[in-house]
């Protein structure tokens, strides 16, 4: 599914929005620009340039940020278009571009700071979505595809995925989302957050 021109998050100044709950993640832990590049390997200047809304971050810049802050990307996501409400409409639910792969990822669920998340994902052919170890240790996450194929790999394990099928992610490790098919890929994301990180 793709982003409606009346949707909100789809819209071009959502950037702006994903940095300034980045840097509000940052200050709420009382972290300096050069503690949050230390622990997630992202340089000060970009960071800075994605506080600042000057530049799109790609998902595996958000992943290694969001993991750096303790939040699931859902949840950083979440937070640039948060109103706490327990019903969030079709209309209303924020849509994330990917600006390297084109991957599109649709925050289903309302931003109340329940411990569920679904999130649905669309992976256009050809398209492919690195995520590191550090994404993972604070979630178990279950991947269901609606329509296409998905190419999953988990480490050293490689999933190959078709509509109906539902994985169980294991221990954490590095993750790639790879779409080798001749149509776009479309599927559900659900995690729990876990209240320690797993290792």
């Amino acid at each position: 599914m793709r982003a409606h021109s009346d949707t909100p998050a789809a819209s071009a100044d959502f950037g702006p929005a994903l940095g300034r709950a980045v840097r509000s993640a940052r200050s709420d832990q009382a972290l300096s620009i050069s503690g949050l590049a230390t622990s997630s390997g992202v340089s000060r200047a970009m960071i800075a340039r994605i506080e600042g809304g000057d530049v799109q971050p790609t998902a595996a810049l958000l992943a290694r940020l969001s993991a750096s802050l303790g939040l699931t990307l859902s949840e950083l996501i979440a937070r640039a278009e948060s109103d706490g409400a327990r019903l969030r409409r079709a209309a209303e639910q924020p849509v994330w571009t990917d600006p390297e792969s084109g991957y599109s990822r649709r925050a289903l669920s309302p931003s109340t700071g329940a411990a569920i998340e679904l999130i649905e994902v669309t992976l256009p052919p050809g398209a492919s979505v690195d995520y590191p170890t550090e994404a993972y240790r604070h979630i178990t996450q279950q991947i269901w595809v609606m329509s296409g194929a998905l190419r999953f790999r988990e480490g050293a394990d490689v999933h190959e995925l078709r509509s109906g099928d539902c994985l169980q992610l294991g221990e954490p490790a590095h993750c790639a989302f790879e779409n080798a098919g001749p149509s776009e890929c479309r599927y559900i994301v659900a995690l729990v957050k876990s209240a320690h990180p797993r290792r």
